[in-house]
């Protein structure tokens, strides 16, 4: 049986995307599957013994089980913490679908799930000429969508939404991400954001700074069990 797999998006830079998708990991690996993680294109990434590194990408490495090898997890490491496009430019490269593909496939020859982190929002390219709906349709992965929970979530969530399914992919669903401990009337938008998203809301993450991921992965049980459903 072919592994299954989702796409990880967000409303923007910076709404928990990370988080959810190694959270996501522990959940579908608390259901029993070999789930492993992918950041196809890191920018900010630090010189080691071993090379770049990314962050993210570690982390999703070591949510992973099996353990899969960094350059698979990660086959577009770029040192620069800008935008992909520009840390590419900054490094001399141009960013390609073909050595991700690559790496996907021994990835998911190895797992019955495979986590892809994306890059900023949904309409932030991942290099120059490729764009999050290319990666989807190329690897026929579903979409999950991080929203986080701040004032304008609602315009950003709902525009992200209909670019996904404008762009011919499938939206499987939303976690919401308590990115703003001030935000008032949480509740009051996650009831706005439950009737004007086309998906199902499939977690929430609560505000919990430096928050071990494996902690939360509860918070996405109906999240691993939608994408586990796809199998």
């Amino acid at each position: 049986m072919a592994a299954a797999g989702v796409l990880v998006t967000g409303t923007d830079t910076g709404v928990g995307k990370s988080l959810c998708s190694v959270a996501l990991l522990h959940a579908l690996r608390a259901q029993g599957l070999r789930a492993v993680g992918m950041k196809p294109v890191a920018a900010g990434c630090e010189p080691t013994a071993d090379g770049l590194r990314n962050e993210d990408a570690v982390a999703l490495l070591e949510a992973s089980a099996p353990r899969p090898s960094y350059a698979d997890v990660n086959p577009w490491a770029l040192p620069e913490p800008t935008a992909p496009q520009l840390a590419a430019r900054a490094a001399g490269v141009r960013v390609e679908l073909a050595p991700v593909l690559a790496a996907h496939a021994r990835l998911a020859a190895n797992a019955d799930v495979v986590v892809v982190e994306g890059a900023g929002g949904w309409l932030s390219p991942l290099g120059d000429g490729i764009e999050h709906a290319d990666l989807a349709r190329a690897l026929q992965l579903p979409v999950l969508l991080v929203v986080g929970l701040r004032l304008g979530c609602l315009s950003h969530a709902r525009l992200s939404a209909q670019a996904i399914e404008a762009d011919g992919c499938r939206l499987i669903g939303w976690v919401a991400s308590a990115v703003d401990p001030a935000f008032e009337r949480r509740d009051d938008y996650l009831d706005l954001l439950r009737a004007a998203l086309p998906a199902p809301c499939l977690g929430v993450l609560p505000h919990v700074p430096a928050a071990d991921p494996a902690l939360l992965a509860p918070n996405l049980a109906p999240a691993a069990s939608a994408i586990a459903g796809r199998r």
